[in-house]
């Protein structure tokens, strides 16, 4: 079976994909929810900083690059570094098209995380990543069989226990539940021989 997209299809998925994980990033910002990856890390840079998402996102992800040409092909890194930079650039200015009053914050934890895991599941499955910690993921789950939502689950749950110093307990709580929504998504979608990225 070929699993190979056309170039139409990519750039729907691209689009797609990122439009769901930045509208998910903007529920967790809404009510101050974390997430795991490089997305949690840039979230929890922002708490501590006077950077926005889209500065610190884009910037984190510049050293995984070098991993992601050398181990998963320069097209894979290029689809890769144009789908970090869309989520950058819109979930710094998606306020301008989409503005949010009032979310109740364990609906933000539940539908926030189904958006930014099935935009993720959508970007995985046409060889681009979100960078960072999803091209380490990809990469062990293509060399050696290992599941890239394990791999994602135990990063995320780890960024987000870290936060436990500069949040309050219910968020931290809210924002492990909906890791574990984003990567069970992952998990039970994305298995190995299934849409894998490879190198070109």
């Amino acid at each position: 079976m070929d699993n190979e997209h056309s170039f139409r299809e990519n750039l729907l998925a691209l689009l797609i994909g990122c439009a769901m994980v930045s509208l998910g990033i903007i529920f967790f910002n809404k009510v101050g929810l974390l997430t795991g990856g490089t997305a949690g890390l840039a979230i929890f840079i922002t708490k501590v900083s006077d950077f926005s998402f889209g500065q610190v996102f884009f910037a984190i992800n510049l050293p995984f690059y070098l991993l992601s040409a050398t181990r998963m092909g320069w097209r894979f890194t290029l689809n890769t570094f144009v789908a970090v930079s869309l989520v950058s650039f819109a979930a710094d200015y998606l306020h301008h098209a989409i503005e949010i009053a009032y979310i109740d914050p364990l609906y933000a934890a539940l539908i926030g995380s189904g958006l930014i895991g099935t935009g993720m599941l959508v970007i995985f499955r046409h060889k681009m990543s979100l960078g960072g910690f999803n091209i380490l993921a990809l990469f062990l789950q293509e060399r050696y069989g290992i599941r890239a939502g394990k791999v994602q689950m135990g990063l995320d749950c780890s960024i987000v226990i870290m936060s436990l110093f500069i949040v309050d307990p219910i968020i931290i709580g809210l924002s492990i539940l909906g890791a574990v929504v984003t990567n069970l998504i992952l998990a039970m979608n994305h298995k190995p021989g299934r849409y894998q990225a490879t190198a070109s």
